[in-house]
């Protein structure tokens, strides 16, 4: 198919390989290889996340798993504690049942195909094109958030909104496909959206279609300031029940795991709690308290909001607790703890309480 205006297709997949061969991204560790494991696992790394911040977790997390056998046999816990930091923690529990599938259905190897790619959990349309593009040579069309953005742009196409003009992109995407080369043209397509036709802020003069892209020709002016009683980020404000007991071993702590739905599904986590009251009366329920203390708030992102973090540290004598479930909670040494899936700024108030 062709657009009614913007780049000439017959020239967009020539040119987008010209460009990355000599200006793309040739050094990220999973471009180092076809195994499909390692190439999978960066793909779902990669998704909704920077490659800055994927580069400090993807070779922690190959060492800890080289395989799709050693996953598979993990604990939940193990993935989720590899994975902490990196956010949208649902990716961290497809990728397990994923590699469950992949041992259970197929022997340990991976589907060959996008169809059978696709099947799997955690894998949509795009990635699994990915996954047999770069691994099994296949001739396949990929079409994630910031390919989208670049074929809006270079043909003048509204972004999907629907199913149909999906469909439409989708049937682009296809059409642009190279005979040859296909490694750097989807390569490129990711470079491309990842490093120039940013969402905000593009960097239109490096780009190899500035000459003719509309989006860059006919770049509406400046939009307005937005009203700052709009735009303001919600922010949430927990108070973070930070309660321990000394034992004879060793101090413990008491932590509670999360809902599968909500903020940091499924991880364990100190109990939060909407004002102090409500911690300090939790807190005597698991033991006579001796002392407490305020620690300094900690700011956490996310995606829509900010989280606020108040921890109270408080130290009891533990009553014998024999919890009913993982949401009621349990005591855990500090060496525990910092093995199970914790949220990032979790981790980081219990790391330096070891540490100290």
């Amino acid at each position: 198919m062709s657009a009614a205006r913007g780049i000439d297709p017959r020239d967009f997949a020539p040119r987008l390989v010209a460009w990355q061969r000599k200006h793309g991204r040739h050094d990220l560790p999973w471009q180092r290889s076809r195994d499909p494991y390692r190439v999978w696992v960066s793909e779902i790394m990669l998704q909704q996340t920077r490659v800055d911040t994927v580069l400090r977790y993807y070779e922690p997390f190959l060492r800890r798993f080289p395989d799709v056998h050693t996953l598979a046999a993990a604990e939940l816990d193990e993935v989720l504690a590899q994975w902490s930091g990196l956010g949208y923690y649902r990716r961290a529990r497809n990728l397990h049942a994923c590699a469950k599938q992949v041992c259970e259905r197929h022997g340990g190897e991976f589907p060959r195909n996008r169809e059978g790619l696709e099947a799997l959990a955690g894998i949509g349309r795009s990635t699994a094109a990915a996954i047999a593009a770069f691994c099994f040579g296949k001739r396949e069309a990929i079409l994630d958030a910031n390919v989208q953005r670049v074929l809006a742009r270079a043909f003048a196409l509204p972004r999907p909104r629907d199913a149909a003009t999906l469909r439409t992109m989708w049937n682009l995407a296809e059409s642009l496909l190279p005979e040859s080369g296909l490694d750097a043209y989807t390569q490129g397509l990711m470079d491309l959206g990842a490093t120039l036709c940013r969402p905000t802020q593009p960097d239109c003069l490096l780009c190899p279609f500035a000459a003719d892209c509309p989006r860059h020709l006919d770049a509406p002016p400046a939009a307005p300031s937005p009203d700052p009683a709009k735009s303001a980020r919600r922010t949430l404000h927990w108070v973070l029940l930070w309660a321990r007991s000394e034992q004879a071993d060793g101090a413990r702590v008491w932590l509670q795991r999360r809902d599968a739905q909500g903020i940091w599904p499924g991880l364990w986590c100190l109990p939060g709690h909407d004002d102090e009251q409500q911690a300090i009366h939790h807190a005597r329920q698991l033991g006579e308290v001796l002392e407490q203390r305020h620690r300094d708030p900690l700011r956490h992102v996310l995606t829509h909001m900010d989280l606020l973090l108040h921890p109270l540290e408080i130290r009891l004598r533990a009553h014998a607790i024999i919890a009913d479930s993982d949401s009621a909670g349990r005591w855990f040494s500090l060496q525990q703890a910092l093995a199970l899936g914790l949220p990032a700024p979790v981790r980081r108030l219990l790391a330096a309480d070891e540490a100290g």
